[in-house]
């Protein structure tokens, strides 16, 4: 990557404001509004009339081969602006540049906001008798006053200060900020009003003003701030990574808008596309609407950099490296992806977004199916890729930054499928501890989400109406993952609530079967669910065998003996998805009945 190269500077904020209004310097696209508010302002100011210093602004040489973005000018410099390629672009210091250009120089009240967040607009003035007394916190020195220039209270009805002509403003010797650059003529009404109106004061006035010039008008006028400018060569991840460690303070830049940005120098709304794409995608299919921006951006990364013949990638540095025309040749097909990744979700008992074990997941398994295109369409295909996807979820693969796995799954599995090679490496890698399925507790765990899928995939029903879980029985009925031993049972029996309350204790069942269960014991409620839906004995043993439940261990209440079959039986279910072994350990959960139901062939035949 390219180095980024730099100045330090300084520039006379006059010069600077200046640049603004005629259109020299504006902001990238990518920049959030404005959002200062009535009491930053009036700080700001203080701290310039007093030469304090305000902090280095950062700027972007505007017109570079690999930064070129979209740019619009900061808010309130858009009916001055009077060139519209600019020559600079504001990376930092966007908030205190458009406060003091309003404050200073636009000739308009600034649209702001009050303590309360309210937006108002309001005129800026300093008073001059406490900018020049030792005694004043400068501060209070600039008042803001409302868009009619009157301060009022009591709702409006009693004014406290009028400023809405020159002569009130002379009278309260209220300079206004509007005109800090430019005070001759306003000095020269000032001096004009009080020799007019009382002579005996002009000399006093005069004074005043001589001071409140040499001690505050000035130090705008000779005011210099630091800058900070990045040169058009400096390439885009490089202004990626400066935006966001100058900006800790606000929220983050993303990669999206960024090329939001550069993309809006082609003419192309990156924004609306995606936000089109979205509505299509969350309306239809439920699984993916967890999914954002970044995600996609990251699949099409993956299929763009496989058709350029080089290294398959979806960093930050890949998707911004995307050029427009590529985007555009693989939205519609990763958007495809993208259905066919919620088709095959679906397969796999995974219906919403609250229980997709890794929402990254969807990233390479999109850009696979995209890839693949009919060579998905086969037995085989299909088997691999449902064991490549739990290996991933089991093995709890993409609990971090995954951008390495997106490339090398998308890689492996593609190759995998078309040329028969060795297993790709997410699975050569997954592995389940045993001892996990005790601290599988809440929806936090990947895991945990995925066992839940993973019963329903192999045709668990429900307790009462003995259905299988689809899609429409998951919505309608209310399929939710809940205890088989009730947690008010359990704790009347004293049993540990980290025991109760793993996986091992859980299953998928509807809202109104888990209400005819209640708190009750399980061989009470298997005998009410049996009588009221007419279940007989041996139907109920074969539903809660699909759910991996020993209906015996139910029946007698045993607990212990429940919690070591059960455990066993998840461990087989685990190790057939996964396609591997799981080592257990003696004694870890009790007691277990020899569950052993013959060998397993686990390099292709894994169920569905």
């Amino acid at each position: 990557m390219k180095v980024a190269s730099f100045d330090s500077t300084k520039h006379s904020i006059q010069d600077i404001l200046t640049d603004v209004s005629s259109g020299g310097t504006q902001l990238p696209d990518f920049q959030r509004g404005w959002v200062w508010d009535d009491h930053h302002i009036r700080d700001l100011i203080a701290s310039v009339s007093l030469s304090f210093p305000i902090g280095a602004i950062m700027t972007l040489e505007a017109g570079g081969d690999d930064v070129s973005f979209k740019p619009r000018p900061i808010e309130g410099a858009e009916n001055a602006i009077r060139q519209s390629e600019p020559d600079t672009l504001v990376l930092d210091g966007q908030q205190r540049l458009t406060s003091l250009f309003q404050t200073l120089m636009s000739g308009k009240p600034v649209a702001t906001r009050d303590t309360q967040g309210k937006a108002v607009n309001r005129w800026y003035y300093l008073d001059m008798k406490m900018c020049v007394s030792d005694d004043a916190d400068r501060e209070d020195a600039v008042i803001s006053v409302h868009e009619d220039r009157r301060l009022t209270t009591d709702f409006g009805r009693e004014v406290t200060l009028d400023l809405s002509s020159p002569e009130k403003e002379y009278a309260n010797e209220m300079f206004p900020l509007c005109q800090i650059f430019e005070p001759g003529d306003w000095q020269m009404g000032y001096l004009k009003f009080w020799r007019d109106s009382d002579l005996d004061k002009w000399d006093d006035k005069w004074d005043l003003f001589n001071k409140f010039n040499e001690q505050v008008i000035k130090r705008f006028g000779q005011y210099q701030v630091p800058v900070i400018e990045l040169s058009k060569d400096t390439p885009k991840e490089a202004v990626c990574i400066v935006f966001e460690k100058v900006n800790q303070g606000g929220v983050s830049l993303t990669v999206f808008e960024l090329l939001t940005a550069s993309f809006a120098a082609d003419d192309f709304e990156l924004r609306k596309d995606w936000d089109d794409r979205q509505d299509r995608l969350k309306d239809t299919h439920p699984v993916l609407r967890g999914m954002n921006n970044t995600l996609f951006l990251q699949a099409i990364a993956l299929l763009a950099t496989k058709a350029r013949k080089g290294a398959i990638g979806c960093s930050r540095r890949v998707i911004l490296s995307l050029k427009t025309e590529e985007y555009k040749e693989w939205a519609d097909k990763a958007e495809e992806g993208f259905k066919k990744a919620s088709r095959f979700l679906h397969g796999q008992k995974i219906f919403n977004a609250r229980d997709m074990p890794y929402q990254t997941h969807l990233v390479p398994l999109a850009a696979i199916l995209t890839d693949l295109e009919n060579a998905y369409d086969t037995e085989s295909a299909r088997r691999k890729i449902t064991r490549w996807f739990w290996c991933g979820v089991l093995g709890e693969i993409y609990g971090g930054a995954a951008e390495t796995r997106f490339a090398n799954d998308f890689e492996d599995v593609t190759r995998w499928i078309r040329n028969d090679g060795e297993d790709p490496r997410t699975i050569r890698d997954a592995n389940f501890q045993a001892n996990r399925l005790l601290s599988l507790r809440t929806r936090n765990s990947a895991a945990y989400k995925g066992i839940h899928a993973l019963l329903m995939r192999d045709g668990s029903r429900d307790f009462r109406t003995g259905e299988p879980i689809e899609d429409q029985t998951f919505f309608e009925d209310s399929i939710d993952i809940h205890h088989i031993f009730p947690q008010h049972w359990c704790n009347q029996q004293g049993i540990d609530r980290n025991t109760f309350n793993s996986i091992i204790n859980k299953t998928a069942i509807s809202a109104g079967t888990n209400r005819s269960i209640g708190g009750r014991a399980p061989s009470a409620y298997l005998d009410t669910l049996q009588r009221n839906a007419r279940i007989e004995p041996a139907d109920m043993d074969e539903i809660l065998a699909s759910h991996r439940i020993s209906s015996e261990t139910l029946r007698d209440d045993d607990f212990d003996r429940f919690f070591a079959d059960r455990a066993e039986l998840l461990l087989q279910s685990i190790e057939t998805a996964m396609g591997k072994s799981v080592a257990r350990e003696d004694g870890l959960f009790g007691e277990v009945e020899d569950y052993d139901d013959g060998p397993r062939d686990w390099d292709e035949n894994v169920e569905q």
